[in-house]
């Protein structure tokens, strides 16, 4: 197995690996040493049945299931989300900078996004490193962040829309995370807020909220602390959702993409 960094922030790419097989334990190790290294893995020109990438998702924990978009899902595999852009839609799933599903109480650990259909441009995917965020603050900042934690909240689709009459219901679903985050196996610190889902401080407003929020948004997001990936059929990456924020970029107007996504539980 050959690890290669991609930049100085974050993000490796493996060689060697043919994620279809049934891996030796010594090999998930090795991916998931790199993983913690490099937050971001990658692997290119991989061929899997969505079976086949179950299978490796669940080497490393738990699958979670979003109730909330079983209508994405593939069927009967509601733990493989499909994320689509077709040629007319103007959106993309997941547009903001985020780290997935932070409105939750267990953050999760990563998600393992398979390419099946690539744009011939564009397409590409911003992933940035948070342990990088919070190194970088001032003595001053840092001490002050330490003692805040943050309300992270999603309107999402109810599990039971439709069952007493009012079919596409929503909810809103959120919690408290602290604004500085112990990773749990690295022991690193983090920052772990983000534009999607991120609303306010705890015990503050909206508004009083906002300018502070704003500068770490920005600050969490500057270029010295990304790594752009670029996509091919066949690609596969594999990041630690517990210290990183990603965000794909909607430059593909009139192409089709389409991934497979499964995301493992913290």
């Amino acid at each position: 197995m050959d690890v290669r960094p991609l930049t100085g922030a974050l993000g490796a790419e493996i060689f060697g690996v043919d994620l279809a097989e049934n891996l030796e334990d010594r090999t998930i190790a090795a991916i998931r040493s790199a993983l913690l290294d490099h937050l971001l893995v990658v692997f290119r020109d991989q061929r899997l049945t969505p079976e086949q990438h179950a299978a490796f998702a669940r080497r490393f924990g738990p699958l979670h299931t979003f109730a909330y978009t079983a209508a994405r899902a593939l069927p009967g595999q509601p733990e493989v989300l499909r994320v689509v852009k077709e040629k007319e839609d103007r959106k993309v799933f997941g547009e903001l900078w985020h780290a997935d599903v932070t409105f939750l109480e267990t953050p999760v650990l990563g998600s393992i996004l398979y390419a099946i259909e690539t744009p011939a441009t564009g397409g590409d995917t911003l992933f940035a490193n948070m342990y990088l965020a919070y190194e970088s603050l001032s003595d001053g900042m840092k001490a002050m962040l330490e003692r805040l934690t943050a309300v992270h909240e999603s309107e999402v689709r109810a599990e039971n829309a439709g069952a007493n009459g009012t079919p596409g219901g929503f909810v809103t679903m959120g919690t408290e995370h602290p604004v500085i985050r112990i990773h749990p196996e690295t022991k690193r610190k983090s920052l772990f807020v983000n534009r999607t889902y991120t609303t306010r401080f705890s015990g503050m407003t909206v508004e009083e909220s906002r300018p502070l929020l704003e500068f770490l948004f920005q600050h969490a997001t500057q270029p010295e602390f990304l790594t752009r990936l670029r996509w091919g059929p066949g690609t596969v990456t594999f990041w630690d959702n517990r210290c990183t924020q990603h965000r794909p970029l909607n430059d593909y107007h009139g192409q089709r993409r389409e991934m497979h996504r499964i995301t493992i539980a913290g």
